[in-house]
């Protein structure tokens, strides 16, 4: 018969693999969102809007499990502190996974016009985001805070991208005035993707703070 701590280390582990799950998720959703963009895709846009029903039911299910192994193990210190953590990872991700749809919907709302230029640094940076949402959540299974503090670097990455979308996009509006409504939408992509990158960057403060017990300021 499995002992209190077996059971515990049983639920933990499917507590860690729905985190992986919703991750993968969230990956696939950034990716697929600034895709259905570059190429002009409605139904991949569409396909990331209906998705993200899913996400929100995994979120509800981390939730459960973590509530269920409080409530009957009641856990403490970094145990209880895996659980709670566990719980800010899927509301980041949660996030990030709606500003996907936001992406998808600023699609939709292009149609088939045109792009005012081709996407470059875009992808680049949802390139980033995917990759920091990967390790963000490996660090966690894994306890590894030098992946945790990785997130900073690549965070100034895209901010730095950001930037760089910010200041071409407005010359080109300045230069062009059709171009300004189809722009500021792609401006408010690259804000999404910064935003992406930042939650990330939560969920590697809060690996560090599982494994020392304070928590960094990564964003800073």
């Amino acid at each position: 018969m499995p002992t209190n701590r077996q059971h515990f280390d049983a639920s933990l582990k499917t507590l860690k693999q729905a985190l992986i799950d919703m991750g993968a998720m969230v990956e696939q959703a950034i990716i697929d969102s600034v895709m259905s963009l570059k190429n002009s895709n409605l139904e991949l846009a569409s396909a990331v809007v209906a998705g993200d029903a899913q996400i929100n039911a995994m979120e509800e299910k981390i939730e459960a499990i973590g509530s269920q192994l409080i409530a009957t193990q009641q856990p403490v210190a970094k145990d209880l502190r895996r659980i709670l953590i566990a719980f800010r990872m899927a509301s980041d991700l949660e996030r990030m996974a709606d500003l996907a749809v936001d992406i998808a919907k600023v699609t939709l709302r292009i149609g088939e016009e045109p792009l005012i230029k081709p996407l470059l640094d875009i992808p680049r940076m949802a390139e980033i985001a995917q990759l920091m949402t990967n390790e963000s959540i490996t660090a966690y299974v894994e306890e590894n805070v030098d992946l945790a503090y990785k997130m900073a670097k690549m965070d100034d990455d895209v901010d730095s991208l950001h930037s760089q979308i910010l200041r071409e996009l407005f010359v080109l509006m300045v230069e062009n005035p059709k171009t300004i409504n189809q722009a500021l939408l792609i401006c408010f992509v690259s804000r999404y993707l910064e935003r992406m990158a930042d939650h990330a960057t939560n969920i590697g403060e809060s690996v560090v703070y599982l494994v020392s017990g304070q928590r960094p300021d990564l964003n800073s």
